[in-house]
């Protein structure tokens, strides 16, 4: 689904985005989300709310501080 109609940006290229760890400023920066009109702010920051919500960065972090490994990308 289209979110930003103005940019033509769909709801999975920002929730593609916020999953790799983009916040919704970022998102703004790198996308054009709700830089015209503005209409579709509060969506695409419900997209991102809903990113990070399903990946808490406090619970890696915590978990990191617990077993003392750092996390590596493959």
């Amino acid at each position: 689904m289209i979110v930003c109609v103005c940019n033509c940006i769909s709801d999975r290229e920002i929730t593609r985005h916020a999953r790799a760890g983009m916040s919704f400023d970022e998102l703004q920066l790198e996308l054009g989300v709700a830089t015209c009109c503005g209409s579709c702010e509060s969506c695409a920051r419900e997209l991102v709310e809903q990113c990070n919500a399903a990946q808490p960065v406090a619970a890696l972090a915590q978990a990191q501080s617990q077993d003392g490994t750092a996390w590596a990308r493959a």
